[in-house]
């Protein structure tokens, strides 16, 4: 289907006494598209400006947000508006869009990962549609080198991927990289993006999320503890210290160390029992020997 041919008609005005305005040129930049002029010369600053239907004191007027199409051919011209007085029509050379708008710089950036760099490549927004509608798939010319030398071109490489990764490079080195776009169709070339850089590591230096997984790792393992230790306090606090029954008679005498005295002597001694001893029943007592100190020869007193 042809291209249509669309006239941007502007506003007419009786007279002519004002100079005209000078280079008036219709431009595109990632679709969009833009009339603009000089000023008439010898005129003064105070002129406006008639483009379709607006009056403008820029020397420009944009045209994107009337509904255009990216196949379309399309052409403006402009007057000077002083009051009453209007100058003649200037138009415009006639513009394509498809093919003569400006297709501006792809963005890149940059991820060090060791002794590689990985590239990550983002098309151009455009005003109108998106630029793999109107071209299809681009391929990428990718430039890069070592910044402290002053070599131009390291290495050129046409691709469509929009990720890549430069491993044939040096560890603990600094490398920029320029990306240039070509359009699968008519051949197009975008502007080429900024030159960005990177620096290396180590071959045994991981990738820089690698540190940030282990701690959220670690945190994720603490607050889980944490949400146990909470929630199974109570049977932890039993296992941690039971509560054992003691029979009657221990607790009479008591736990840990009991002082027992000594009728004969008035001495004290410590007695520790332990209350793990397989010997002990938990239900019964050892009997205590009423005479701590018996005589070891009891025919002896009663003579």
């Amino acid at each position: 289907m042809p291209p249509s041919l669309t006239a941007l008609i502007l506003l007419c005005s009786a007279f002519t006494t004002l100079g005209s305005p000078n280079n008036v040129r219709l431009s595109s930049y990632n679709m969009n598209l833009v009339l603009r002029w000089d000023r008439p010369e010898g005129e003064a600053s105070d002129l406006l400006y008639t483009a379709e239907y607006k009056r403008r004191r820029f020397n420009s007027c944009d045209f994107t947000p009337l509904h255009l199409s990216v196949y379309g051919r399309y052409m403006g011209r402009v007057q000077a508006v002083r009051g009453a007085e209007s100058s003649a029509w200037v138009e415009s050379s006639p513009l394509t869009l498809d093919r003569d708008t400006v297709i501006g710089p792809p963005s890149v950036s940059l991820v060090s990962n060791g002794a590689t760099v990985e590239v990550s490549i983002k098309d151009p927004m455009f005003q109108i549609s998106d630029l793999r509608n109107v071209y299809g798939e681009p391929d990428y010319n990718v430039t890069h080198w070592k910044s402290s030398r002053n070599e131009t071109v390291a290495e050129n490489e046409h691709r469509q991927q929009t990720r890549l990764v430069l491993d044939d490079l040096d560890a603990w080195s600094r490398y920029c990289v320029q990306v240039q776009l070509k359009t699968g169709i008519d051949s197009r070339t975008s502007l080429p993006s900024n030159v960005t850089c990177q620096s290396t590591a180590g071959a045994g230096h991981g990738a820089p999320w690698l540190a940030a997984v282990l701690v959220l790792v670690g945190v994720s393992l603490a607050v889980a503890l944490v949400v146990v230790v909470v929630r199974k306090r109570k049977s932890i606090s039993r296992f941690l210290f039971p509560k054992d029954t003691l029979p009657q008679c221990l607790k009479e005498v008591g736990v840990g160390g009991s002082l027992l005295q000594d009728t004969h002597t008035h001495t004290l001694s410590l007695v520790f029992l332990s209350l793990w001893r397989p010997s002990i029943d938990s239900h019964s007592c050892l009997a205590p020997n009423p005479d701590p100190y018996p005589n070891p020869n009891p025919h002896h007193n009663k003579a």
